[in-house]
């Protein structure tokens, strides 16, 4: 009876290991709540100031030429008790910037961010310069943040009288944990009754998909789709008040997102990107261009030893046509996958310059089951 027990027990065993291995391509292919969309009202805001960033090596403005550099130094001049109306600033260590940065949802007052500081004049370099206090605003204008400190950048630039070099973008730095927010933006997350998920993809069928996920996770009809990039829930009661309990239960949910057909184009790089529902109906396709070659080749000819003759070019052109016979007409059948149309496509020794014209004439014949998308 040990031994039967035993192998029930090993039987027992693989046969679980097998319904695992089976299930694990199943939730490979899912993805959870937190990466396919994001909650109403959690969100970054976008701040932005104007500063001087001083302490540079004879790199920043021509005073001569950025006027506005030589106002906004008289003008912190006269602030700190320094009078220069009038006078002829020629100094090229200071900079006029324009700084950015983003404000993270429920940032407290005293959270550091970080910066990025942008030559607004014609500055050569940022490097060695330091952002004096420059208030950062929202696109309300009001103050939210205050930033300050040593710029940091990741390039640089050399010049001698006969030769320069240049790395990167010199007039572009960072500052790490360079401004300190002032105001909080006001949001009343806990007493919300209903939430709202916004899909990064907007899609009928993977909202549809959500709202059933969080339906049978919930136990009742909570969550229902109000469009393809919204998905309303009304907050349980189990769950007023604690609604970081609720999201952490969402968030990790699975779900299979759906996706339309789509082939992505970007004519200026003549990168294609095609997604795994493209689908062609039988089509012919032929590719051929009409290349017409001419070469000039000039000959020097020369007269003969005691004559009377004169030293002329004589021209030698050659013209060579290039119909391109050698291609013939392909046949793409119905239903082909992805795998097999790209296959088609190179055999035909197809470059992604011609492959775009191709694949938008397949659109214009009605034979290609996809949205084209030009960017």
């Amino acid at each position: 009876m040990t031994l039967v027990r035993r192998l029930s027990r090993i039987v027992a065993a693989l046969v679980l290991a097998g319904g695992i291995a089976q299930a694990m391509p199943a939730s490979a292919a899912s993805s959870r709540i937190k990466d396919l969309a994001s909650i109403e009202g959690i969100r970054q805001n976008q701040l932005i100031g104007y500063g001087l960033v001083v302490g540079l090596n004879g790199t920043g403005d021509s005073l001569a030429n950025s006027p506005f550099t030589k106002q906004s130094l008289t003008a912190m001049l006269e602030r700190l008790g320094v009078n220069t109306r009038g006078a002829n600033l020629r100094t090229a260590n200071v900079a006029a910037v324009m700084v950015t940065a983003n404000l993270p949802a429920f940032g407290t007052q005293g959270t550091r961010l970080d910066v990025t500081v942008s030559a607004l004049g014609d500055a050569k370099s940022l490097q060695g310069g330091t952002l004096l206090v420059t208030p950062l605003l929202g696109a309300d204008g009001e103050v939210y943040a205050v930033g300050q400190g040593a710029v940091s950048i990741s390039g640089f630039a050399a010049q001698a009288d006969a030769a320069s070099v240049t790395r990167g973008v010199p007039t572009v730095g960072r500052i790490a944990n360079g401004a300190l927010v002032e105001r909080e933006i006001e949001f009343q997350f806990r007493t919300l009754k209903t939430l709202r998920l916004s899909l990064r993809n907007p899609d009928l069928t993977t909202a549809k998909r959500i709202a059933s996920a969080i339906n049978d996770f919930m136990g009742g009809d909570t969550a229902e789709p109000t469009d393809p990039s919204t998905v309303s829930i009304q907050i349980p009661p189990r769950y007023q008040g604690n609604m970081v309990q609720l999201l952490t239960d969402i968030e990790q949910l699975r779900v299979d997102p759906d996706q339309l057909a789509r082939v992505v184009i970007d004519e200026r790089s003549g990168i294609i990107v095609m997604g795994k529902d493209v689908r062609v109906s039988t089509v012919a396709v032929a590719q051929g261009n009409l290349t017409v070659t001419i070469t000039e080749q000039p000959v020097v000819s020369q007269p003969n030893a005691l004559s009377n003759g004169q030293t002329t070019v004589v021209p030698r052109s050659g013209v060579t046509v290039d119909d391109g016979s050698g291609k013939k007409l392909a046949v793409v059948r119905e239903g082909v996958t992805l795998k097999e149309l790209v296959d088609g496509l190179n055999a035909l020794g197809i470059g992604p310059r011609d492959m775009i014209s191709i694949l938008q004439a397949i659109k214009a014949s009605g034979a290609l089951q996809a949205e084209i998308e030009v960017m």
